[in-house]
């Protein structure tokens, strides 16, 4: 990551606030426990002052700086893994990504990513643009959504697809499988996602602050038997590509992804109370969130021409639509 610098002013009526939690307030990419450790380290000043106590109280017209030092990330190492190899040329590649493979190397996922499997799959021949720790990742699925990702293999590739995902006009569809039966079989779910003010690490749909998301949401096949239907299997299309969107939009509606821990046990606890203790038990063997990106499309960057790649719903996700109410 590159050095950066932010300013913030505070504006009328803010009230006793925490230095830390006004900061991440208006820094919305940033968690308070990240902004904390900036002020404590000496990356937060107003004018000539820097300041180190995160719980200082904030006045109106105060002006603070924020500098977010470089982050050096130690240049992964190939890999050898087994790819599920969709489609490559030598410009890009498709990858069927499983469940439980981390994209790119992180905290706490120091190897074994999919990139250490591409390094050595593909050699120097990985796109640079995405940073000496992502190189030739265009877009992530999380480490629990199975399903299709592109990376680049050189530089102009790369330009080529993250103008598509900026405009919008790469396909992205995924498959998931959710408490109940959405109220309307197909709708557009529209609003801003950043941030909760409850929980610095999740998503939520936000009143201001947020980034605009749309999904599109269509009820494939309700899931059960004689009219009992505990579950559905929906196809979800993005248009915009916002962190956990599928996961937090689903859970918008009332209908959250199975599975999900993060966002969807208030509606794992509604529905084993209203249904069966039985349901306790079905995502024992899942594991992850019943979340598949089942289709991508784009205009290949180097001949123009439009491909399509789709994938099979994955086998815990399969057995998972068989379970039936006791």
């Amino acid at each position: 990551m590159n050095r950066r610098n932010f300013n913030v002013t505070v504006q009328n009526n803010v009230g006793h606030i925490r230095l830390d939690k006004f900061l991440s307030q208006c820094l919305i990419e940033l968690s308070r426990s990240r902004i904390k450790s900036l002020i404590l380290s000496g990356n937060v000043s107003c004018g000539s002052r820097i300041l180190l106590n995160p719980s200082r109280s904030v006045k109106t017209g105060e002006r603070f700086s924020i500098v977010i030092p470089d982050v050096k990330s130690p240049i992964p190492v190939g890999q050898k893994m087994d790819l599920d190899i969709v489609y490559e040329d030598d410009d890009l590649i498709v990858i069927n990504k499983p469940a439980g493979l981390v994209v790119h190397p992180a905290a706490g996922n120091k190897d074994m990513t999919l990139v250490n499997a591409l390094i050595s799959h593909c050699g120097s021949s990985l796109s640079g643009i995405g940073g000496v720790a992502r190189p030739g990742i265009v877009h992530r699925l999380d480490k629990d959504t199975s399903g299709l990702l592109v990376a680049a293999k050189n530089d102009s590739t790369h330009r080529g697809l993250a103008k598509q995902f900026a405009d919008h006009s790469l396909d992205r569809a995924y498959k998931a499988i959710v408490w109940g039966v959405p109220k309307h079989k197909e709708g557009i779910i529209e609003n801003q996602i950043g941030r909760s003010s409850r929980n610095r690490k999740k998503m939520a749909v936000v009143a201001r602050g947020g980034k605009h998301a749309i999904t599109h949401y269509r009820v494939t096949k309700p899931i059960g038997e004689r009219g009992k239907f505990w579950a559905s299997l929906v196809k979800c299309r993005l248009e915009t590509g916002r962190t956990h969107q599928i996961r937090v939009h689903m859970t918008s509606i009332g209908n959250a992804i199975i599975g999900d821990t993060t966002y969807g046990s208030k509606d794992l606890r509604r529905v084993i109370k209203t249904e069966s203790v039985y349901l306790e038990t079905i995502i024992s063997s899942l594991n992850r969130q019943a979340l598949h990106a089942y289709l991508i499309g784009f205009d290949h960057p180097s001949t123009g021409k439009r491909i399509n790649f789709k994938s099979d719903l994955p086998n815990d996700m399969k057995e998972l639509m068989s379970k039936h109410i006791q």
